[in-house]
């Protein structure tokens, strides 16, 4: 997107807003979806929640969907020092805050990550260990 848009996200979000962004997000991963290129994709948490996203992922038969679900406060952990850049949460100052605002959108958004094919807790392990455990579901 940023390629695309020659702009960073958070330019992207600044200047056009959240809606411009999500359609411009749609429209890219129904190309990716849609190419015959065999990839994994890590797509944001609020990419399968706009517009028909999720039930385009779901219906085509080479999309495999994994959510990587995790506790509020892994959540929080991982996010605090990322803020600067996440348009969405740039402006939480302290971690209460943070959490309260992944509270809400997990609530908003789990209809949405439950319909993934798999879902892996990804709460605890190190990087390499969680990867062998999606690769583990995978194959």
């Amino acid at each position: 997107i940023s390629t695309r848009e020659q702009k960073t996200i958070s330019e992207i979000f600044s200047e056009r807003g959240e809606i411009y962004f999500r359609r411009i997000e749609g429209e890219l991963l129904k190309e990716i979806l849609d190419s015959q290129d065999n990839i994994v994709l890590a797509t944001g948490g609020g990419t399968p929640c706009y517009g028909n996203t999720m039930d385009f992922i779901s219906s085509t038969d080479s999309s495999l969907s994994v959510y990587l679900s995790a506790t509020l406060d892994t959540l929080t952990e991982r996010l605090f020092d990322e803020r600067s850049s996440r348009p969405l949460i740039a402006h939480l100052p302290d971690k209460e805050l943070l959490k309260d605002f992944i509270r809400k959108h997990l609530f908003e958004r789990s209809f949405y990550y439950n319909q993934a094919d798999h879902v892996v807790d990804v709460s605890e392990g190190t990087p390499d260990e969680l990867v062998k455990k999606i690769v583990a579901l995978l194959f």
